[in-house]
């Protein structure tokens, strides 16, 4: 298991959804849940407990007060690049929502959505997520794990919750197989 006997931490811009979900599929909570939410923001999930804040742009500062003692960072919708020095020091995983394997251009923001607004042209014949190691230029890190499906969504809405579906079980996967 990737995370067997490791210092885990969880970082997330979002709800935090994903994380507890991945938690309670697996048995274990990650040692430290970071978020730069706002404190007492009511779109943290309420499964999130005890998680610690930085500012919503971190410095490298932020990010070494926050992760030392660290070994393994995973990636959960945090909406930040992560500095070269933290990349280079840490051992980081992101998992992407869009299938760069396959379609280099859906590096980067809302792969999602890119794919929504190519439907009429059968240009993603596939959706699917990759799980990559997070490097200093953003998801040009090495695809360690990847799932795909046939695209027979219509809208970003259906292609964004399957998504998240396909999301949750390779994490899963790739936590305890790896």
């Amino acid at each position: 298991m990737l995370i067997e006997n490791k210092r885990w931490a969880a970082l997330f811009s979002h709800t935090g959804s994903e994380i507890v979900n991945i938690s309670s599929s697996i048995g274990r909570v990650p040692d430290m849940i970071i978020t730069n939410n706002t404190p007492g923001s009511e779109r943290i999930h309420a499964g999130i407990r005890d998680n610690m804040y930085v500012q919503k742009k971190p410095t490298v500062m932020d990010y070494r007060n926050v992760l030392q003692d660290v070994d393994i960072v995973t990636l959960h919708g945090w909406m930040r690049i992560i500095p070269p020095e933290i990349c280079k020091e840490y051992k980081i995983y992101n998992l992407h929502p869009g299938l760069i394997t396959k379609y280099p251009e859906l590096k980067g923001a809302d792969p999602q959505k890119k794919v929504a607004e190519e439907m009429n042209e059968n240009k993603y014949t596939n959706i699917g997520c990759v799980i990559h190691e997070v490097t200093p230029d953003v998801d040009e890190g090495p695809v360690l794990a990847e799932s795909s499906v046939f695209n027979h969504y219509s809208g970003e809405k259906m292609i964004t919750d399957r998504l998240h579906e396909m999301a949750l079980d390779l994490w899963i996967d790739f936590i305890t197989t790896s």
